[in-house]
């Protein structure tokens, strides 16, 4: 995958333009669609795009909608756009796979600087999870291909649910608390935000029966969850 093409998805031509110029400066080469259809279709089309910047509010296809049909496919990076403050779309942005998420007006200068950290943070978990892979009885997750086997069978997981259950099924027995494993999957602390990490879990429990298999994944009451492994 090239490490420069950015794909901008936004209705506004005032923020490709602004964007188109910061980026550019900085080596980037920028594919810009206008509504979340044309960006779905086009992450589905051209393999070399690195991070796709997504506004919320567009036409024919909400950025939300269309962060939900590109994680079905793709691990490609996401950054959200959004001229809502509001915690709730901020949250509703993460627990759907974002990886970062930026309120409108912003400075373009921090939307670039943003976008260097968030490939740099992605490429820098590739290389610390350089094992790579994780077995246990009857489970498998290869944090390089992202994928997730049980009992032999493909099990479909966003990136970031993925990530979460290979943290938590490496280090079986450890206690992660919630602001622990938001700060390792999504870069930084999300403050007052740790009930996506919750979100994610039920979602990873709800697709991973282990029954009779010996493991499971643990809340630990008042503290965060554990892979424990009988």
């Amino acid at each position: 995958m090239a490490a420069n093409k950015i794909l901008i998805a936004d209705d506004d031509k005032v923020v490709h333009e602004s964007l188109g110029i910061y980026l550019k400066a900085e080596g980037f080469e920028t594919v810009d669609v206008y509504n979340g259809e044309e960006a779905v279709q086009k992450l589905g089309s051209d393999s070399e795009i690195a991070l796709c910047v997504l506004d919320i509010m567009m036409p024919k296809m909400s950025g939300t909608d269309a962060c939900k049909e590109i994680r079905k496919k793709s691990s490609v990076p996401i950054i959200m756009l959004t001229a809502k403050g509001e915690e709730i779309d901020r949250i509703l942005g993460l627990e759907l796979g974002a990886d970062d998420y930026i309120v409108k007006p912003f400075s373009p200068r921090e939307v670039t600087a943003r976008i260097k950290a968030v490939l740099r943070r992605t490429g820098e978990q590739a290389v610390s999870m350089d094992a790579g892979i994780v077995t246990h009885n009857g489970l498998s997750v290869d944090i390089h291909s992202y994928t997730v086997m049980l009992r032999g069978e493909s099990v479909i997981c966003t990136p970031k649910e993925i990530e979460i259950l290979y943290m938590l099924a490496s280090n079986p027995g450890h206690v992660f608390t919630r602001e622990v494993l938001l700060n390792k999957v999504w870069g930084y602390d999300f403050a007052g935000e740790t009930r996506t990490v919750d979100t994610h879990i039920k979602r990873i429990r709800a697709k991973l029966d282990g029954e009779g298999l010996g493991w499971s994944i643990k809340t630990i009451y008042g503290v965060g969850y554990k892979f424990e492994v009988e």
